[in-house]
């Protein structure tokens, strides 16, 4: 049996409520991403320039949790999570009206990044101070899960509402989510006051315990191998499908467009993390999780050598791996989660995102800087390779967890 579900309503409640606000304020998130076809003619970016506007969003995030998320040890997380929303709005509205061209798109996207490391951990740890410890796993799954469903949804909006009025709408709609999702916290989520005498042994920016903690930095590092593959794919997902596009007759013939196709193959992330973590909690967290590695990883090293491939083929191998590429993601989060000793647990998931989100900045770059190296966009061994060094980072993740993460606690059955 996979578990039984400890939630009562109320509870239920409060992460669908968050899981709502997390899409809404990703809207913003893939949006430049979703339109590098668009802004590299624009701009006249290169595939490296167009790398380093997807993944400074991301440096904004390593650069901003590890103050964000470890400062909810010894404040409500709810204040945090309120000002990240307003400022992720700002951000893309600011995109929206004033970039126009590399500089001011990084500086905008940076911004955007500060956003999201206040909002994802720091909800994450919003719902955990809120929840029972025995519904933990499972809720740390659904609520991750919807991280690929707020990406999925920025896809779809950035790339229908481009085709329909331009970039800079596809900026200010996302806006738009960023501020609903403030809205929704101040009206339905109450602040969290703390227990008389209740305070931090230990000092707040100490990570050295947190390094001491061998499970949850197995699954720390583990999760940054992930975010490497993952972060990398998401970036470069519609840019890869519009030359897919043009290798696959049928396809450009079809009603379908790249956002559109990209937005199916992240929405399986939705499923197969929540369930790849039920299965991880059932059968043994590290096996499960690197099996899944080993898979996805396998997959990436062939992925962008079979452009040309028959369709049939072709799209069975991008649907696995839009279900591979999300599996482990919410089994690693939780098992962060779970291994962290309670009072440091705000310090241990500040650690979990700066590590993985400090992938997720140098992988879409890396992915970029090797498809100019190796001959651009327009040629398939550029994106063979390309792929192929997110499969590689991705199956370092096996030997982290075998080294770090100890059989007993490997087994452990946490729901």
């Amino acid at each position: 049996m996979l578990g039984a579900v400890v939630l009562d309503a109320k509870g239920w409640w409060l992460v669908a409520l968050l899981c709502l606000t997390q899409v809404l304020g990703m809207l913003s998130n893939a949006t430049f991403p979703a339109l590098i076809p668009v802004f590299q003619p624009l701009w006249g970016l290169s595939n490296t320039e167009a790398g380093w506007v997807s993944g400074v969003y991301y440096a904004g995030y390593t650069a901003a949790v590890p103050v964000l998320v470890t400062l909810t040890d010894s404040a409500d997380a709810r204040r945090i999570y309120l000002y990240s929303c307003l400022l992720g709005g700002l951000a893309a509205l600011g995109f929206a009206f004033f970039a126009s061209g590399f500089w001011s798109a990084m500086v905008f996207r940076f911004f955007g990044g500060i956003s999201l490391a206040g909002t994802y951990m720091v909800g994450l740890k919003l719902l955990s101070d809120r929840l029972p410890e025995e519904s933990r796993s499972r809720s740390v799954a659904v609520y991750t899960a919807h991280f690929g469903i707020g990406a999925s949804i920025s896809v779809l909006a950035a790339g229908e509402v481009e085709a329909l009025a331009g970039w800079s709408w596809a900026f200010g709609i996302s806006a738009m989510g960023s501020f609903a999702a403030l809205l929704l916290i101040v009206l339905f989520v109450r602040p969290l006051a703390r227990a008389p005498g209740e305070t931090l042994k230990t000092a707040v920016f100490d990570f050295r315990p947190v390094f001491r903690n061998r499970p949850a930095l197995g699954y720390t590092l583990g999760y940054a191998a992930h975010i490497w593959e993952l972060f990398g794919f998401r970036a470069w997902l519609v840019a890869f499908l519009v030359f897919v596009f043009a290798h696959q007759p049928a396809l450009a013939a079809s009603d379908w467009s790249p956002t559109q196709v990209a937005t199916v193959l992240l929405l399986l992330g939705l499923p197969a993390s929540i369930l790849g973590n039920e299965i991880a909690t059932a059968l043994g967290r590290r096996g499960v999780v690197s099996l899944i590695m080993l898979g996805s990883g396998g997959i990436a090293l062939v992925l962008g050598f079979i452009a040309g491939a028959p369709l049939w083929l072709l799209t069975t191998v991008l649907l696995v791996y839009g279900i591979l590429i999300m599996a482990d993601s919410g089994a690693l989060t939780a098992g962060a989660v779970i291994a962290a000793t309670p009072e440091r647990r705000g310090a241990t998931m500040a650690l979990h995102a700066l590590l993985g989100f400090g992938a997720g900045f140098l992988s879409p770059l890396a992915f970029g800087v090797v498809l100019d190296l190796a001959g651009g966009a327009g040629q398939g061994f550029a994106w063979g390779l390309a792929f192929a060094l997110l499969g590689l980072g991705v199956l370092t993740g096996p030997l982290i967890l075998a080294a770090l993460v100890p059989a007993k606690a490997a087994m452990q059955r946490s729901r």
